[in-house]
């Protein structure tokens, strides 16, 4: 038989078996849990979603909550964790794009779809969840998390410049940073209804503030 602990169930403290005196506490399974705080999370909000929220989206009791995920911060840092490994599509474009032009527009074409999708809430959770936040640590976190993206897209500007793919007066830091800008914007939009086909219109018009690459002829 398959304990608990292989099978990745956790048991929950908060629960008894069916007011029968002092039965065994059922189990949950902590990766579903996850997914489902993560849900909670990318559709309300830090600040917005309380711990009652995500006892009751999760299924369990708030001891067990506080037992396999800590508190309220720690089971959001983890969500994020999470969300980041999944969506890392902003690495993977820089690395795999031939030039800092082609990444930003497989960037911005990719969190058109994504943002987009059924399936889960719309919208960046990151992005979404630093809505209105005034915890200390988490909203410093989140921002950390945004600048960095932006960061990341200025180096490969500025590489690309050094390797004579875009002019030398390109501002790398002003193109980095209207590229953040429009990833924010767009995951706004799509909270508000955009769909994907008018995302990917806005990725046309965001795409015509680049440079001429070098060699491009009209």
């Amino acid at each position: 038989m398959v304990s608990a602990e292989q099978s990745g169930a956790v048991a929950d403290p908060g629960r008894s078996d069916g007011g029968r005196g002092r039965g065994r506490p059922r189990s949950f399974d902590r990766a579903t849990a996850l997914e489902k705080a993560l849900m909670a999370f990318w559709e309300q909000g830090y600040e917005a979603t309380s711990v009652s929220d995500l006892t009751r989206v999760m299924g369990i009791g708030a001891p067990s909550l506080y037992a396999a995920f800590g508190d309220k911060r720690s089971l959001f840092e983890e969500v994020v964790r999470v969300y980041a490994e999944r969506n890392d599509g902003f690495d993977r474009a820089l690395a795999e794009e031939p030039t800092a032009r082609a990444a930003v527009e497989r960037m911005l074409y990719e969190a058109a779809v994504e943002y987009t999708a059924p399936g889960h809430p719309r919208g960046c959770l990151v992005i979404h969840a630093a809505a209105n936040c005034s915890t200390p640590g988490i909203a410093e976190s989140l921002r950390e998390r945004r600048n960095a993206n932006i960061t990341a897209v200025e180096d490969r500007v500025r590489a690309a410049v050094a390797a004579g793919e875009l002019p030398e007066d390109t501002d790398a830091a002003a193109l980095a940073r209207h590229t953040g800008a429009v990833v924010q914007g767009m995951s706004q939009q799509a909270r508000d209804g955009a769909s994907r086909s008018e995302l990917e219109a806005l990725v046309g018009v965001a795409l015509a503030a680049w440079p001429r690459e070098a060699g491009h002829r009209n």
